[in-house]
Order: structure tokens, then C-alpha cells, then sequence
């Protein structure tokens, strides 16, 4: 099988992306932006980069003035950071850093280089640090005696960089590979902030005083250090809803993603104010025991807090400052598309970006689903311990329900069986008896071997309902009936471990099923066996509106059956490249919004798989012939044939076994190393995004008389990165409408990441589900209709 791109390129453009997060967002040590606030012992000061002018300049303004002064004319800025005695910023183009004192802005050249350009720069109270470009991203810092003559106390020269920052003497940064946090610095809290954060794989970092918070990789807020103020203490109910944060040197506070307002905490109560409720912000900087932010309405800056005491501009009130650009003007390709407005408050000279967002989980939508509350990390220990209790519980209670229920039924001496399926409605045998079932758990062994015929009837519900729906027993005669013994005309594909047939049962349900291999060859007769027990042990314990239902089964001599809910509209790879649906321009799925809707929903079932699903399961063979369409064209996930159960908790688990999958899906680092983890299902569905785009196989000929075939990864992946989208896109589809276009970008720079060629750089189920909500909202404010179909968009 032929490899995605090489490891080196991708991970460049997995770094850009995640650490594009919040530029304009920053601390006391701020990685830069285009705000900055000076504190020294007599006044504070702040400064920003004024929008709307051919040269993009610095404005500063002090407490005691009336009005602001600009700051070297002449010179272009591209963004500042402030500290205690002064501030410091990059010159336009990244060749020159310039530092002024905060007594009367003499500038002071700290770096000049035109083949070494600087991106980022942090200044905490004396000291500045920054980050150079290109593949090496490695960090130079000024200023601080200590930095400059201890090498161990700063980052080594090769080390590669995503996020800095800096506080009360000390800086931190995230390592690009492994998205550790590594301090360094003369203040003993580095250490102890670095050692704090060790568990953590992070996207950003932002410092204050003798503390630093983040986002870790599934968009949660994590604050280490001193909690002397408070400081630390994240509201609970806002755990994972940040767009941004400022740190100062006793309090934090971040910009709600939800309406961009402020929320502030720490500094002993005295940031809770009302002077910026109802406002929106573009971004916030922290001081000492100041914040200041720029407004959303009109790009003004206002400041609160108790080191904010002017008394002509109170806590507050807007700045007599310009408007100031509300991120830094860039002529490079904007990963995450541009900020509105940008050539008018560029001037024409270049684009400003938009922040790329950190994914919020969103629990599933099903009644079925456990809700997930988010909860502050250092909990999980208490919260493994009372799910371990719960568990103890019910299985105790599960086993008495279980003999009860055998002696009652009959079960155990030949009586028809009833398999339990996870459903929140209440249902009952023809004769109306409720039944209590449930059994042990699914051996966690790679091979599900089975431990005698009929111990695999027995399954833990995994989100228990004691009423749940019932996946009944069928005789194989029924199935025979129902199937025209088993006619060609009704197989309507193939599956795991078998072919499917379309099937009629006696009380009018359409149904499909699935019929195991009638091989008697051993070995096809075992697989063909744990195939069965898969899919029989996990479908009837799950119930999710994105995953198929199972229906029932039959287990008779070496005939082993599942029956499913019929799929009206069959499988997502028939739609894309079926050549009975080329030419159907007028085919639903030829949409770019219903693509990307059959997308989400197919991520919405994996992600319940991988999060919610007790014990997490791995699919291990996401692919477009695996997702289906229902009546209402809500796509589901299905085939469980191959699926293994995963680890309780830990999201770094994997498991060595013999790879398994279909070639062109499988993941490159299970199939090379037979290392099995969560995201070896991200992997396949990276594969299948990249199908929806381009209407290309897996595995492709170059040409019709070619014979040997082409990843579509590596098609696709090369000209996602240039930016050459258009150049892939399936024809059938058309080019979308702009802000279609949108989402439609964000569904490739998803893929792009989900074939990463190594699992940990892969985004989680969640960050993807996160993403391709937004890209279908993208749709949907386009006003775009997906089909003349009556009821083809169900929403959640």
C-alpha cells in the first residue's frame, strides 16, 4: 500500500494549523500580538497597532496623558508584547525586533537578520523571547542575564516550538512533536510548572505571574503553578467553552467562544466586575493586575481591573486610542481562512487570519447517550473510582438478574433467548412480560475467543436501561423465508464475515441480513465465528441514531445470521462511485452540503463509539461501504465485525495485534507496526472525508489503462496543502458557492490532519465532530438547499 505524504511535510502543516490557535490572545508574558501592556512602578501604559494605515504603527497610551502618542512613524509593526519596563515588537517581514522603555520609547534594535525572520515574541517582566521561522521554529532570547549565560536553563537550539510565552521570570513554550510544555528561566516555578504540566499534550501556553494555563488537544482549559489568588480556580461550567486567555500576576481570564465575553478569576474576587458585561472582544491582554481588551464593535481598547486608576478613562471606558487591527497583516496563506474586513484594515497591504479554533467535545445527541460533564481534570482519579463502584454494583446486580431470569424464561433449558439491546423505550414480549437481562462483560482479549456456544448470548449494557429493546432469536427458517431462500436478487452487499441479503420478515418489517460464510474450512469457520461474536456483542449493547440497529440474530448448527434495520438508501461507496450513479447529476449526495452532513453524522456515530460507548470500542474498519443511509438519509456506521474494545480511560492506550482492515483505509502505523489505537478509526475516516471531496476511490488507476494504483491520500494531500482544492474537488458536484467553499475547506484540512501519518498528530473523534459542525453551519448560512427530497436534513 502506498504511504501518505511524508511524515515531515504533514507535521509542518499540523503545527501550523493547531498552533495558529489565539494569536491575538495573550499574558503578562504574552506570545505576541497587537496589544500590549507596559507596567512599571509609577504608571500603566498600553499600546496597539493601529488599523486602517498603509503603515501599520504603534499608538501607546499612558494613564496620566490625554491622548496617545505614536511610536516610530516610519516603521510597520507586525505585533508587540509588553512587560514590566517597556515593550518590544517585530518589524513588518520578521527581520527585526525593537525593544522601547517605557520612560520615553527609545527604541533599541535587539535582532536584525534578514535570513533568520522572527515570528512570535513574549516579553514577561524583563525578559523577551522568540521564535524564528521556518521548519526549526527555535527560540532566541534577550535581556535576562541568566537566560543568556546558563544554555540549561533555556530551551536547546534544535528544539521546535508552537506557543511561548513568558511570566515573572521564567518563560514556557509547547514543543511542536510532542506538544509537552517545557519551562525555563531563574524563578524556581518553571520547574515546578514544567513538572505540573508533564501529563499534559497541549496546543498553547500562556503565562502570568508564577502561573501558566492552556488548551490541551481536546480544547479543555488546564491552569498549573501558584494558586495563591485563586488564580487556577477555572469555573466549572466554562471548562471547555474558552476562545482565548490572559494571564496577569494573580488572576486569569478568557474570552467565552460562545458570545466572546469575558470571563475573569483569581486575584481575590477583585476581577469580577460588570464593566465588561455585554461586551464582545477580538482579544484581551493582561498585565500586572490590569486587563485590557479590543472591542468586537469597533476596535477600541478598554481596561479594568485595580491597576487601572485613571480617573479621565475609568475601568471601563474606551481608550482615547485609534482603532486598533485586530490581528497581524500576513501575506501568506491563511490556514483557517480571513478575518472580515481584512484589506481595509490591512490597507491592501495582506490578509489577517483568522485564529484557528480548538474543538469542544459535544456530548451525543441520542437520550441513550451518557451525558458528559466536564469536570477539572485533577477529578478524574474520583471519578474512576465511583465509576468502578457503579460498575461493581451492577454487575453483582446484573448476575442475580440474570439467574432470575433463567430460571424464569426457561433460557437455560432450551427456550427461545432474548439478547438485550441498549434502547430508552420500554418494550415487551408478544405476551407484554418485562424482562430483566443483562450478563457479564466481553472478554477484553484481541481475539474474542469464545469461552463455550453460548456464553456470548450474555452481554453488559453498556449505557444500562433495565427496559431496553430486545434483539430477538430468529429461527433460520424464518430468515430463509424472509430472504427467498436467499435469492441473488436480494443480496444487496457483503459485510465481515458474510453476504447480505435484503429480507421481509413475517410481520411486514424490511430488515437486512447478514449470513455468515457456509465454508467448512477451519479456519474461515473460526473467523466467520468471531465475527458473529463481535458484532452480536457490541450492536446489542449500543444504540446510537448513527449507528445501525440490530434487529436480531440466529445461531443454528454452523449458521450464524444478524439481522439489521434495512438501509433504504444503501451505502455511502455505492453513491460516490457506483457507475449507475455518475451520470445522476441530480443524485441527493451530489451536494457539498449533504456530503458534508453524511460526514458528521458518520464522525457522530465513531466518536460515540470512542467516548461514550462503556467499556470505548475501535471500529477498525471505517470505510464509505461501511457507512449507511437510512430513509431520511441520516448516515449510520455498521459492520462491527472486526471491532475491538479499547481501554476505560487513557486516550495514549494502544494495543499490539495483528493489523486488520481494508487496503487503502487501513492506517499506516497499525498496518507497519501492529499497533492498534483510537486513531486508526480517525485514519479511515481521514480516507473516506477525502472520498466525499474528490468522488475517487481508496485505491485508484491513474488512468483507465494504468494498472497500477494511486493512493487517494497521496492525490489529494499534496494539493490540499498548496492550497489547490479546486483542483480535486468531484466534478459531479460543481464548485461550491463561497461560503460553502468555507466549510468545505475545513472538511479537507480535517482529512489533511486525520491521515497524518503518525496516530498522536491525528485529531481526536471529538475535534472532528467539532469541525465538521461548524463546516455544515458554514452551509447552512449559504441558504443552500441540499435536495428537492422531503425530509433529507433530520436535525440532532
Amino acid at each position: 500500500m502506498t504511504l501518505p505524504l511524508s511524515n515531515t511535510v504533514i507535521t509542518v502543516a499540523v503545527i501550523t494549523l493547531l498552533t495558529s490557535f489565539l494569536p491575538f490572545c495573550h499574558s503578562l508574558g504574552s506570545s505576541s500580538t497587537t496589544l500590549a501592556i507596559i507596567s512599571d512602578l509609577t504608571t500603566t501604559t498600553m499600546c496597539g497597532i493601529v488599523a486602517s494605515q498603509p503603515i501599520q504603527t504603534i499608538h501607546c497610551f499612558s494613564q496620566n496623558q490625554s491622548t496617545s502618542t505614536p511610536i516610530l512613524p516610519n516603521i510597520s509593526f507586525t505585533s508587540i508584547s509588553g512587560g514590566l519596563d517597556g515593550f518590544t515588537g517585530i518589524v513588518t517581514g520578521g527581520y527585526s525586533l525593537i525593544f522601547f522603555n517605557s520612560s520615553n520609547f527609545q527604541p533599541k534594535r535587539l535582532f536584525f537578520n534578514y535570513s533568520t525572520l522572527l515570528t512570535t515574541v513574549t516579553m514577561g517582566d524583563t525578559q523577551i523571547c522568540a521564535l524564528t521561522n521556518g521548519t526549526t521554529q527555535s527560540v532566541k532570547c534577550w535581556r535576562d542575564d541568566d537566560l543568556n549565560s546558563n544554555s540549561g536553563k533555556q530551551p536547546n537550539g534544535s528544539s521546535q516550538f508552537g506557543s511561548i510565552s513568558s511570566g515573572s521570570g521564567f518563560s514556557c513554550g509547547v514543543l511542536n512533536i510532542s506538544r509537552k510544555v517545557i519551562c525555563w528561566g531563574n524563578s524556581d516555578i518553571s520547574l515546578v510548572i514544567q513538572s505540573e504540566f508533564n501529563n499534559f499534550t497541549m496546543v498553547n501556553i500562556f503565562c502570568g505571574g508564577k502561573h501558566a494555563c492552556g488548551m490541551n488537544t481536546t480544547g479543555y482549559v488546564i491552569c498549573k503553578g501558584d494558586n495563591t489568588n485563586g488564580q487556577l480556580d477555572i469555573p466549572s461550567s466554562f471548562g471547555y467553552e474558552y476562545y482565548g486567555l490572559a494571564l496577569g500576576v494573580n488572576h486569569t481570564c478568557g474570552i467565552l467562544r460562545m458570545n466572546y465575553t469575558v470571563v475573569c478569576w483569581g486575584g481575590n474576587g477583585v476581577f469580577l466586575s460588570n464593566v465588561t458585561k455585554g461586551v464582545s472582544f477580538e482579544s484581551i491582554v493582561a498585565g500586572l493586575d490590569i486587563t485590557c481588551g479590543l472591542t468586537s464593535g469597533n476596535f477600541s481598547v478598554i481596561c479594568w481591573g485595580p491597576g487601572w486608576t485613571s480617573n479621565t478613562y475609568p475601568s471601563g471606558t474606551e481608550l482615547p486610542l485609534p482603532a486598533i487591527i485586530p490581528g497581524p497583516c500576513v501575506k501568506n496563506t491563511c490556514d483557517c481562512g480571513i478575518y472580515p474586513q481584512s484589506k481595509t484594515l490591512c490597507s491592501g497591504n495582506g490578509n489577517i487570519c483568522r485564529p484557528c479554533d480548538v474543538s469542544v467535545p459535544v456530548p451525543p445527541q441520542s437520550p441513550s447517550s451518557p451525558v458528559f460533564i466536564p469536570t477539572s481534570p485533577s477529578k478524574g482519579l474520583r471519578r474512576g473510582l465511583f465509576a468502578f463502584v457503579i460498575v461493581g454494583s451492577v454487575g453483582a446486580i446484573a448476575g442475580i438478574c440474570t439467574i432470575v431470569y433463567c430460571l424464569w424464561t426457561g433460557v437455560c433449558f432450551g427456550k427461545k433467548k432474548i439478547h438485550n439491546s441498549v434502547q430508552p423505550t420500554i418494550s415487551t414480549t408478544n405476551n407484554g412480560a418485562q424482562q430483566c437481562y443483562s450478563g457479564g462483560q466481553v472478554s477484553r482479549s484481541s481475539t474474542l475467543r469464545r469461552q463455550g456456544s453460548r456464553l456470548m448470548r450474555c452481554q453488559r449494557s453498556g449505557t444500562s436501561s433495565i427496559h431496553g429493546d430486545r434483539a430477538e432469536e430468529f429461527l433460520f427458517s424464518e430468515l430463509v423465508t424472509a430472504t427467498a431462500n436467499f435469492s441473488l436478487k436480494n443480496k444487496i452487499g457483503s459485510g465481515s464475515f458474510g453476504v447480505v441479503y435484503k429480507g421481509k420478515l413475517a410481520d411486514g418489517r424490511e430488515v437486512a441480513i447478514k449470513r455468515g460464510e457456509t465454508s467448512l474450512k477451519m479456519k474461515k469457520f473460526l473467523e466467520k465465528e468471531r465475527a458473529f461474536e463481535s458484532e452480536l456483542s457490541f450492536l446489542s449493547r449500543l444504540h446510537h441514531k448513527h449507528l445501525v440497529r440490530l434487529v436480531g440474530y440466529c445461531e443454528e448448527m454452523d449458521e450464524r445470521l444478524l439481522v439489521y434495520e434495512f438501509m433504504k438508501n444503501g451505502a455511502l461507496h455505492d453513491h460516490l462511485h457506483d457507475k449507475n450513479n455518475v451520470e445522476k447529476s441530480s443524485s441527493v449526495v451530489n451536494s457539498w452540503k449533504m456530503r458534508i452532513k453524511i460526514a458528521l453524522d458518520a464522525a457522530r456515530g465513531i466518536e460515540y463509539l470512542h467516548n461514550y460507548a462503556v467499556p470505548p470500542i475501535i471500529h477498525r474498519d471505517i470505510k464509505s461501504s461501511n457507512i449507511l443511509i437510512d430513509a431520511n438519509w441520516t448516515a449510520r456506521v455498521s459492520d462491527f465485525g472486526l471491532s475491538l474494545m479499547g481501554p476505560e480511560t487513557d486516550d495514549s492506550f494502544s494495543q499490539p495485534m495483528r493489523a486488520a482492515g481494508t487496503v487503502g483505509y487501513i492506517d499506516p502505523e497499525y498496518y507497519g507496526l501492529n499497533v492498534l489505537t483510537a486513531k486508526s478509526d480517525v485514519y479511515g475516516l481521514g480516507v473516506m472525508l477525502l472520498e466525499l471531496l474528490t468522488g475517487k476511490r481508496a485505491l485508484f488507476k491513474i488512468s483507465e489503462k494504468g494498472n497500477v494504483p494511486m493512493s487517494l491520500v497521496d492525490f489529494a494531500v499534496p494539493e490540499i496543502m498548496a492550497g489547490e482544492l479546486n483542483k480535486i474537488l468531484d466534478p459531479r458536484v460543481g464548485v461550491p458557492e463561497p461560503r460553502v467553499a468555507e466549510g468545505v475547506e475545513l472538511v479537507a484540512y480535517t482529512a489533511l490532519h486525520c491521515v497524518h501519518l503518525e496516530g498522536k498528530n491525528r485529531p481526536t473523534m471529538t475535534d472532528i465532530v467539532s469541525n465538521l459542525e461548524r463546516a455544515l453551519a458554514a452551509c447552512d448560512d449559504s441558504h443552500g438547499s441540499i435536495s428537492s427530497s422531503p425530509g433529507s436534513i433530520i436535525s440532532d
